[in-house]
């Protein structure tokens, strides 16, 4: 759903012109799955442009950067029934519990901004093939969005301060 919320952003983006300007980062909360080929696969799934990035490290260097930022993630036990993983479509295993954090840098690389909570997708949908990828906190916050949840438009905010452009969801 955090994809999903980044997808509008981007597109934000690129109606500004200001895709030279911006750089949409994703870092993996699961690295054990999240090789590059599978984050590939995934950008693909969301035709993601050349200024979106899907990252990976190994399990140490993902812990300390997450930990860096204050923002935790867990490996759980799968739901049961398992899931279906959206790219092998092998039951899954064990799933990842995370806090949801998009996190803003100046040109500096400096810290600027952060925005904690779910994502509310306001109906803009993940890929159809992600729907078995989520647990179902994951639907549940897809139909019902909790209070504390941030739409697209809302994270639009401290990139439009941080570029000085007045930025708009594409309708």
């Amino acid at each position: 759903m955090i994809s999903a919320n980044i997808a509008q952003m981007d597109r934000a983006v690129a109606a500004a012109h200001l895709t030279g300007q911006v750089q949409f980062i994703e870092l993996t909360v699961d690295p054990q799955r999240d090789t590059p080929a599978r984050l590939s696969a995934y950008r693909k799934l969301f035709d993601a442009s050349p200024n979106w990035s899907f990252l990976t490290a190994s399990p140490e260097v993902i812990a300390q950067v997450w930990k860096y930022f204050g923002a935790w993630y867990q490996k759980e036990d799968e739901d049961s029934p398992a899931g279906l993983d959206w790219w092998t479509g092998q039951k899954l295993t064990y799933d990842v519990d995370h806090q949801d954090v998009l996190v803003y840098l100046d040109k500096s690389g400096h810290e600027r901004f952060l925005i904690e909570g779910p994502p509310n997708t306001q109906n803009h949908l993940p890929p159809a093939k992600l729907d078995q990828f989520l647990n179902q906190i994951g639907r549940t916050h897809l139909n019902n969005p909790p209070a504390d949840s941030w739409t697209a438009p809302q994270a639009l905010q401290p990139l439009s301060w941080l570029t000085g452009t007045n930025l708009h969801v594409p309708s």
